[in-house]
């Protein structure tokens, strides 16, 4: 299988809009997936940080400055490739964060990379995040997070210039129709 034959959805999207069920909802029916944040979570692991949200922002922004912007694309990079090596020509990314990465996997993948916006208003996302059974968010937790991902990891970008956008406002079927619209009219 060839890079050129293969597509690359990512979603992005503020903490809480719906991604996790975006990628979900993909998975269950047979798409592979690579997780940005998985990046993040086995690093902490490996280092002996326990997971928590404030560990988890402290460790994110603390790995971005050490070893630059672009470093979750890298690796996740080496992921994509492994699944396009192995056959796999449709992959599904889980949570694209900054707009260098986007950059960067835009030139590494030229035309392969479709990018999914996924929006939700915001008390809609905190209620989520409140809710949510693993690393839950209080409320000015979640409002430092949206503060903390669009000045200090640069997430506004891919979400504005996404190639598609999905509302995560009202039930699931309604989300899931959606996406699976724009992946028949991507030909996914």
């Amino acid at each position: 299988m060839s890079l050129k034959d293969a597509k690359i959805v990512a979603f992005v999207g503020l903490a809480g809009a719906g991604k996790t069920s975006a990628v979900e909802h993909l998975v269950a029916k047979g798409y592979p997936k690579v997780y940005f944040g998985g990046i993040i979570l086995e690093a902490m692991k490996e280092a002996g940080v326990e997971d928590n949200p404030a560990n988890e922002k402290i460790y994110r922004e603390e790995l971005r400055r050490q070893e630059g912007n672009d470093f979750i694309a890298k690796r996740i990079s080496k992921q994509i490739h492994s699944l396009i090596e192995s056959g796999q020509h449709r992959i599904i990314a889980d949570g694209l964060y900054s707009w260098t990465e986007y950059k960067y996997l835009k030139h590494e993948f030229p035309g392969e990379l479709i990018v999914i916006a996924v929006i939700s208003p915001r008390h809609l996302r905190h209620h989520r995040l409140s809710n949510r059974p693993i690393r839950p968010l209080n409320a000015s937790e979640a409002e430092e997070r949206d503060w903390a991902e669009i000045e200090n990891i640069e997430k506004g970008g891919p979400i504005a210039i996404a190639d598609y956008f999905v509302s995560n406002d009202g039930d699931l079927d309604h989300f899931y129709k959606q996406i699976d619209q724009v992946l028949e009219d991507i030909n996914f």
